[in-house]
């Protein structure tokens, strides 16, 4: 098989990955619109992505939104929050498993800071009364 033809099935690989998930969210999420613009990126990082959220495993799929959505809340990624949100209310979360996941993320995302902040304080103070 030559370049040419392997660059064409990987752009159409590309383009059913991204129909895919235009189905599956109701739009492109702007870190796949632009890695697709490198198949050699793109097609490995949506495989993954797939792997690690719908593949079957020891967490159902609700649980790893769920997840997602805390890691989310803790990196102040929100548009990454808003697609997890979705994604989680689609797979029967409700409200009250939301704002915990939410919350959890909050709040390792606060003693993360915490920590890094009093030991610099700790530090500072050392040899102080």
């Amino acid at each position: 098989m030559s370049d040419i033809e392997d660059l064409d099935e990987s752009e159409q690989l590309v383009e059913r990955m991204l129909k895919s998930m235009e189905r599956a969210y109701g739009f492109v999420p702007l870190v796949n619109q632009v890695l697709s613009e490198r198949p050699e990126f793109f097609i490995p990082q949506v495989t993954l992505s797939k792997s690690v959220f719908n593949e079957p495993g020891a967490l159902s799929e609700k649980e790893r939104e769920l997840i997602a959505l805390g890691a989310a809340s803790a990196s102040s990624a929100e548009h990454c929050m808003m697609v997890h949100i979705k994604h989680a209310i689609r797979l029967g979360a409700d409200r009250e498993q939301i704002m915990e996941a939410m919350m959890i993320g909050s709040m390792i995302a606060m003693n993360k800071a915490q920590s890094y902040a009093f030991r610099k304080y700790n530090e500072a103070f050392e040899d102080k009364p």
